[in-house]
């Protein structure tokens, strides 16, 4: 489990999101391969059903115990791990990400992605900022790029109308039907919620701020239901990976005192030991923690998440040679895994082999460029080999990424002055730098 401040946000320019982001310190995304790879088995049939590929739309897990879910482009679904911590079984998740998914297919963000694009006033790039700063999982712009509208700004952007939030609980609740998947677990979520709306704002939680709630609106999709049919069976598949992705997340997110005690809750023996496996990691008993991820391995020898958990608890605890053996495990059996490739990166910088790493960590960029650990690694790795351009350029892009323009720009021009004129690698350092001094022209 490795926390990450990363962004993604189709509809704006990358240049423009690396001038406008500036993330907080206290909330972020929580990457893991595992989790990720689950999301991604329980999302799919219904971002099929809703015309989306499931290869291009990623659901991505906010660090914070809150309950809420929220689009802000059409390539992402970003879900509070405190809402699946929530969850009951896999077509309740499911049903959040379809109503998700309806939002993205039904035009709603495209609309005011279009309009923040469009925007020229002081209160419209306000919006802009707050959206971006809201896509890393913070609840407010930092930095004083956001000219002081973020809060009401970023409240006017997520709050759904009842409007659209009536469309995509039908939509929603059609993909479900078309994917064999229970719709009433979509019902099941909005009982969570009921009786909030009475609550003052500051007391309720983020999701019915942003997704209105009422008697109506829980009778309709009550009414949805009995329409489209609530016979299906819950598929084994998806309430597998919904074990295993809850399982996982609340072993990294409660005290492992209360994961210990609750094993026995998930029917799945290898998802019980993955999960013993964390808790005794996190309470700094190694041998106990690689005891039950072996045996997990034993059970599902060719799992790359199980050999990629092995490897972490190795390389937390220092052992670096058997970490490496670990990772390596994991990347032949997931080659294209960005955050695994990512692991067995560090793994080999630590060995001292810079030419494997750089050859993993490149890989993993290539992937997915907005793994900031990932980044910082690959940086050390060029240093380490003398390439000082391109160590420079890359912790450029790592700072703009997390929206530290001025330390970007500092970064960027050193690498302009080292690398070849021409070359792609300064074309990227010099947008680094345009970047850069566009956003402290803004202040």
């Amino acid at each position: 489990m490795i926390f990450h401040r990363v962004f993604r946000l189709a509809s704006i320019p990358l240049i423009v999101l690396w001038a406008a982001a500036a993330p907080l310190q206290a909330q972020g995304l929580l990457r893991d391969s595992d989790i990720e790879y689950g999301l991604k088995q329980l999302a799919a049939p219904v971002l099929s059903a809703a015309g989306l590929n499931p290869n291009r739309v990623k659901i991505l897990v906010i660090n914070s115990s809150s309950l809420n879910a929220f689009v802000v482009g059409n390539d992402a679904i970003f879900v509070h791990y405190g809402l699946i911590n929530r969850m009951n079984n896999a077509p309740m998740l499911q049903g959040v990400l379809a109503h998700e998914a309806a939002h993205i297919a039904n035009g709603h963000i495209v609309r005011r992605m279009g309009n923040l694009a469009s925007a020229r006033t002081a209160s419209g790039l306000g919006l802009a900022l707050a959206a971006v700063a809201a896509a890393t999982g913070n609840g407010a712009a930092a930095s004083g790029l956001a000219i002081g509208t973020q809060a009401s700004a970023q409240a006017r952007f997520f709050k759904h109308t009842r409007a659209e939030e009536a469309s995509a609980d039908q939509s929603g609740i059609r993909f479900m039907k078309s994917a064999g998947i229970r719709p009433s677990g979509m019902s099941e979520v909005l009982e969570i919620f009921r009786g909030q709306e009475i609550l003052s704002e500051t007391r309720q939680d983020p999701y019915l701020r942003s997704h209105p709630l009422s008697r109506d609106r829980l009778r309709a999709v009550q009414g949805f239901v009995a329409a489209y049919g609530d016979a299906e069976e819950d598929d084994p598949t998806a309430a597998y990976w919904f074990e295993r992705v809850k399982g996982k997340l609340s072993a990294y997110t409660r005290a492992p005192k209360w994961t210990l005690g609750r094993l026995k809750d998930t029917p799945y023996a290898d998802v019980r030991l993955l999960r013993e496996a964390v808790a005794e990691h996190r309470q700094s008993r190694t041998r106990q923690a690689l005891a039950a991820i072996d045996k997990a391995i034993a059970q599902r020898p060719n799992d790359p998440f199980l050999h990629e958990q092995r490897g972490q608890i190795l390389f937390e605890t220092r052992n670096f040679k058997a970490a490496t053996a670990a990772y390596g495990r994991a990347v032949n059996l997931a080659p294209n895994d960005a955050l695994i490739l990512s692991g067995y990166g560090r793994a080999l910088l630590v060995q001292d082999d810079i030419r494997g790493a750089k050859r993993a960590l490149e890989k993993a960029r290539s992937i997915d460029f907005r793994d900031g650990s990932m980044l910082r690694d690959l940086s050390v790795a060029y240093a380490r080999n003398g390439e000082q351009g391109m160590a420079a350029l890359i912790t450029a892009e790592r700072y703009a990424l997390s929206g530290r323009m001025k330390d970007a720009g500092i970064h960027a021009k050193r690498a302009v002055g080292l690398l070849p004129v021409g070359s792609g690698p300064r074309q990227r350092a010099e947008d680094v730098l345009n970047a850069a001094e566009r956003a402290a022209k803004r202040r």
